[in-house]
């Protein structure tokens, strides 16, 4: 997803120096309020930043309800809502993947798949998990700069149960590309445990990093061959991203409303 969602915080460092200091969604994720290209005296373009309209008291609708922040809220998050989905393309959460059905609660997501000996179980949360996936560089007189892609990435547990008892592991993304001589792979065990009936705090864990090297590739040979493997998690990448991106759209959409005085 080559979402506008970055252009934010890439074209903050543009402004001058009142502007202060932007995270990631201090304003939005679109380009709405970002960027535009003024001629000069001289004749050559530059980027510029848009200034927000400072917030007032008083709304200019007649309604005596709504100040006139409440006001220009409302009507920018309109905007931004079309941006977002303009950017979102269309892409859905599949209700089935490589074999696994696909259940959304909010922001967690549950991926089962049932065998006559076993069901396989991965879940996570898409909550604070996008991030680019690399610092683009920035060209200040393009039309279209790259902004680089926004991705979800979220730590995922694999549950392997069979009857009353459950093999768990704690994978992550790895961040950045691999090295020469290393394995090109996409996740890693982050922590392993086995337990009888339902997890608590008194169950014993290993991390990932302290296991036996052979041990750790057997282990992620047995993940794969439950259908957890390198392939698997880019395409579980894919679906968080699209799951998390229509749940921004969601929370515009309701911040929207409420803002308005819907219900």
């Amino acid at each position: 997803m080559n979402s506008l969602r970055t252009a934010t915080m890439r074209f903050a460092a543009l402004a001058s120096s009142s502007a202060g200091s932007l995270g990631k969604r201090d304003f939005t994720r679109s380009l709405w309020h970002m960027t535009k290209k003024p001629v000069t005296a001289g004749g050559s373009d530059h980027v510029t930043v848009l200034n927000l309209h400072k917030p007032s008291i008083n709304c200019t609708c007649g309604c005596n309800v709504h100040t006139k922040c409440e006001r220009e809220l409302v009507e920018f998050l309109t905007e931004e809502i079309v941006a977002e989905r303009k950017v979102q393309k269309g892409k859905t959460v599949p209700s089935t993947l490589d074999g696994f059905a696909v259940k959304l609660t909010g922001a967690d997501v549950e991926l089962t798949k049932q065998t006559d000996k076993e069901k396989v179980v991965v879940s996570f949360n898409v909550n604070h998990t996008v991030d680019s996936e690399e610092e683009p560089e920035i060209n200040p007189n393009a039309d279209k700069p790259d902004l680089g892609e926004m991705r979800s990435k979220p730590q995922f547990e694999v549950d392997i149960i069979k009857g009353n008892s459950t093999l768990s592991f704690t994978c992550s993304f790895l961040q950045g590309e691999a090295q020469e001589g290393e394995y090109n792979d996409v996740f890693s065990i982050d922590e392993m445990a086995i337990f009888e009936g339902e997890w608590n705090d008194k169950v014993y864990a290993v991390a990932g990093d302290v296991l036996d090297g052979y041990l750790y590739d057997l282990l992620i040979n047995l993940l794969e061959e439950k259908g957890i493997s390198q392939e698997f998690a880019e395409k579980l990448s894919d679906l968080a991203t699209a799951h998390e991106h229509t749940s921004y759209i969601g929370l515009l959409e309701k911040l929207s409303k409420f803002t308005a005085g819907g219900k």
